[in-house]
């Protein structure tokens, strides 16, 4: 059996609760109490001792201006006429409705509670050297401390940017499924503290097929722009072990829209770079034979 999670964006409030639970049980220290410039944010990132990460996005979205509204003796008869409550009806001094304008243009926030995506396909494990990075029996991706080195060769193979040293030791450090409450039959401490249930735990397929339910009862109640992200895309990581419901373009929430691995395009910059030394050596001959003419 394969465990990850489902992380449903459309229920995270941001609390925090998650991102306190992992540190506390795994013992990671604080990142301190300081202004980034990144809104509520005070950790900003994931990293080798945050390994869970709330973002606060601010997502601005501008509304269409209301039209003008003719005269009318009654400033109800705005509403009866299709007006709403973003409408304002500006009164004469006859006490007539003269106009109609909406809601200064405002925005809304887009929280999601990122952690390691496990990926089926993870650079991090192709990468690792002395075979530190491992899949351990629940699925996970796991790095064994006592065996990493801190080469770092891991940190540039993740295409989320997961993966950090530890400044300390240079060792590697990322989310670890809390492997330890699952050997006990717990579930990971974020998960039991989210008090939304907006971060799931379980067996794999489960919770893809309460993921794609979700989306249908989205869809059903007007939520159009929800989608999955990370189950059944072709991508060179294929699909996550922990995934997420959104609601936005992948990039407002730091996520890449195709998540490649770096590795794969290693051969590409070998030949490339073969091609560049051939027509290099080519350039520099013809010269060497037009100065002995």
């Amino acid at each position: 059996m394969v465990n990850g999670f489902f992380t449903d964006t459309t229920l995270c409030i941001g609390c925090k609760a998650c991102e306190v639970a992992c540190k506390q049980w795994n013992q990671l220290p604080a990142e301190g109490y300081k202004l980034t410039g990144m809104s509520y944010d005070n950790t900003v990132a994931l990293g080798a001792t945050t390994w869970r990460h709330v973002a606060f996005i601010e997502k601005m979205e501008s509304k269409p201006k209301l039209p003008m509204a003719k005269a009318s003796p009654n400033p109800m008869q705005i509403a009866a006429d299709g007006g709403g409550p973003g409408q304002l009806a500006l009164l004469n001094l006859d006490g007539q409705a003269s106009l109609q304008v909406g809601f200064p243009d405002a925005g809304r926030w887009l929280m999601m509670s990122d952690v390691c995506k496990h990926c089926t396909n993870a650079g991090c494990l192709q990468a690792c050297p002395t075979g530190a990075i491992i899949r351990n029996e629940f699925g996970a991706v796991y790095i064994q401390p006592d065996i990493c080195n801190g080469c770092g060769y891991c940190v540039p193979s993740c295409p989320f940017g997961v993966v950090a040293l530890q400044e300390e030791d240079g060792r590697a450090f990322k989310c670890t499924l809390c492997y330890d409450r699952q050997k006990d039959g717990l579930e990971p401490a974020c998960a039991k503290a989210c008090p939304t249930d907006s971060i799931r735990f379980g067996d794999l397929d489960d919770l893809k097929m309460q993921a794609r339910q979700r989306v249908t009862d989205l869809h059903t109640r007007g939520e159009t722009q929800a989608y999955l992200y990370g189950v059944d895309e072709e991508t060179e990581v294929g699909d996550l072990n922990a995934f997420f419901l959104l609601t936005a373009e992948p990039g407002a929430y730091g996520l890449p829209q195709k998540p490649t691995l770096p590795q794969n395009r290693v051969g590409r910059g070998y030949l490339a770079s073969l091609v560049a030394a051939v027509a290099l050596s080519a350039v520099a001959a013809l010269s060497l034979r037009r100065k002995r003419r």
